[in-house]
């Protein structure tokens, strides 16, 4: 079964968001004129998509990113289940994944490779719970993993990842002075950035790193 390519450049709402985030929250009002320039950006099919969400799970960027290009550059431009599954656990190992990924990493391609579960235009039809119960049945992908996908692959405007360690740390360091921060706190902050919780996660996860967040 093929699938498209991801349809997200510059998502349609992403311009109406910033405006509406500037006006409702001072610390988006600073933060996004710094990067006007860039919005989020998703190159990769669903497959592959998931795949690096999978990989850089529970890692910092830097280590997913470095683990991605290993596993990548495996397999050339032919990134597809079939690859993926044509590499033992041992060899994804030494590609420096840890065995439970190696595992995660072959299931989902064996899910992809069935196909018949993965429907591009049921996702789209779907609300944001439907698809991420979907996702969730595959193993090593939680709710984390699921609401990547939402974002990166989907382009869901409003989605809150509120497991991610990195904005939770960017939400400390800009609305708590670096005090660290619990999940009903963050939650508390994000109830101004609703529908548009997907751009202010984004800007926030850039304004801590060097280089913008992709999967």
């Amino acid at each position: 079964m093929s699938y498209p390519e991801s349809r997200i450049q510059r998502p349609v709402y992403w311009t109406q968001a910033c405006q509406d985030l500037m006006q409702r929250d001072r610390i988006l009002r600073k933060l996004i004129p710094l990067y006007r320039q860039e919005c989020i950006q998703a190159h990769q099919g669903p497959y592959e998509t998931l795949i690096r969400i999978i990989v850089g799970q529970q890692v910092s960027l830097a280590l997913g990113r470095k683990l991605w290009h290993q596993l990548a550059q495996a397999c050339g431009q032919d990134l597809n289940p079939d690859c993926i599954l044509a590499h033992s656990e041992s060899d994804l190992r030494a590609m420096g994944l840890s065995l439970r990924k190696a595992q995660y990493v072959r299931d989902a391609a064996q899910y992809f490779k069935q196909g018949d579960r993965l429907d591009p235009d049921w996702w789209q039809a779907q609300d944001d719970a439907a698809v991420m119960t979907q996702l969730c049945d595959i193993r090593g992908v939680g709710r984390w993993s699921a609401e990547m996908f939402l974002i990166f692959f989907l382009g869901r405007p409003d989605v809150l990842p509120l497991d991610d360690t990195a904005l939770l740390k960017a939400i400390s360091h800009h609305y708590f002075s670096g005090e660290p921060v619990s999940r009903f706190e963050a939650r508390e902050v994000a109830q101004a950035w609703a529908p548009w919780r997907t751009v202010a996660s984004w800007h926030l996860w850039r304004s801590m790193d060097a280089a913008a967040v992709e999967y």
